[in-house]
């Protein structure tokens, strides 16, 4: 069907965080990281428990002091969602965190000291199969790597990440991944296009520092979605100077219009005209707004007149096209007799949406109820 994703996965290896499958044809999780100060366990449980409400697999939190790490302890037990520690430099933090539960070290081996050190770090994560990420980022390269490349270069970052992997391979440690970010999008882009052929663990995207809400939004997109559609990416995080519960809904959003995998409502609207006749805009304001609690996928169109909507409704599982004081209902791509009244189509809608979400998961032809 045209509405299946053509894309092809990267081959990968599989390891899990927490219950949370990465690589290896599982779906691509999506994560986000807490901004609140660590030892403010109120409020980063909190945050953690909004973020999962809006589809969050996966949360990282940092944990630089021995402090945040008691306060981790505290957070895992308050949460359900698996957790990612946040470690740099001192590893007697990451053994801390494994014993309170952590689910995934993001850790980069070659930064926490000398060898013993590491292995100590790697052998506590096999013990308690806790997988690692070696976070790479093109605003921390190793200073000798700066010596060499003069400034942040797809094959500085490429030589960054494969120091750490080569450490924990002589270690026989497998269970990783691996993220090579940058702010610029062609960096990034670039760095993950050459760490895929090196490797085979799974790849962790992102473009790191990407802005605030509306420019690191599409320079996310740009950049995860080149490397999306060539099959590259297993997991993946909008990082953006806003609240990040809104790097969760960008991300499915990226995710779900390259058809790789839908959670919501798709809600497929015209930029309005002078030919709408209600206001489009603020329909589907409400509408996002109020419909936030739905995981059901959902393709809703919302269209102002009938030059495309009729099109769009047809393809869609409810659709509404704009007319003269009231607005045609679809529903299954069938156009039914009820019509909407243009002054109450925000909670006329929002009800059959909700019906379409009942009989979706009761497997009830929304036909049937829209009646």
């Amino acid at each position: 069907m045209y509405n299946e994703s053509p894309i092809i996965r990267r081959p990968s290896t599989r390891i899990y965080v927490g219950d949370v499958p990465i690589g290896d044809g599982a779906p691509i999780a999506v994560q986000s990281m807490t901004n609140t100060r660590t030892t403010d366990v109120d409020a980063t449980v909190a945050q953690i428990r909004a973020l999962e409400k809006v589809g969050a697999d996966l949360v990282r939190v940092s944990v630089p002091t021995m402090d945040a790490a008691e306060a981790f302890k505290l957070i895992k037990q308050q949460t359900n969602i698996p957790l990612i520690a946040d470690i740099h430099f001192d590893y007697r933090i990451a053994l801390k965190v494994a014993e309170y539960g952590v689910d995934c070290l993001r850790i980069n081996p070659g930064n926490i000291g000398n060898e013993e050190r590491i292995r100590s770090v790697v052998e506590c994560a096999r013990d308690k199969n806790i997988p690692i990420r070696i976070g790479v980022n093109g605003g921390s390269l190793e200073k000798d790597l700066m010596d060499k490349y003069k400034e942040p270069t797809p094959e500085a970052l490429l030589e960054s990440a494969m120091r750490h992997v080569d450490i924990l391979d002589r270690l026989n440690f497998d269970q990783f991944k691996v993220s090579v970010k940058a702010s610029d999008v062609f960096l990034a882009v670039e760095s993950y296009r050459l760490l895929a052929k090196q490797i085979k663990q799974p790849l962790h995207l992102g473009i790191t520092e990407a802005g605030g809400a509306r420019a690191g939004s599409v320079k996310s997109a740009v950049g995860l979605g080149m490397l999306l559609a060539e099959g590259i990416g297993d997991t993946l995080r909008i990082s953006l100077a806003a609240d990040p519960v809104e790097e969760i809904k960008v991300g499915f959003d990226i995710l779900k219009s390259l058809r790789i995998r839908s959670r919501g409502i798709n809600f497929i609207a015209c930029p309005s005209c002078s030919r709408q006749e209600f206001d489009v805009i603020a329909t589907v304001n409400a509408l996002e707004q109020r419909l936030e609690d739905v995981v059901t996928p959902m393709d809703v169109s919302i269209i102002g007149c009938v030059v495309n909507g009729p099109g769009e409704a047809l393809v869609s599982d409810i659709g509404l096209t704009g007319g003269h004081r009231k607005s045609g209902y679809y529903a299954d791509g069938v156009r039914q007799k009820e019509r909407f009244d243009n002054e109450h189509i925000v909670d006329q809608l929002e009800a059959k949406i909700r019906a379409k979400v009942a009989a979706v998961n009761a497997r009830i032809p929304a036909s049937d109820i829209s009646k």
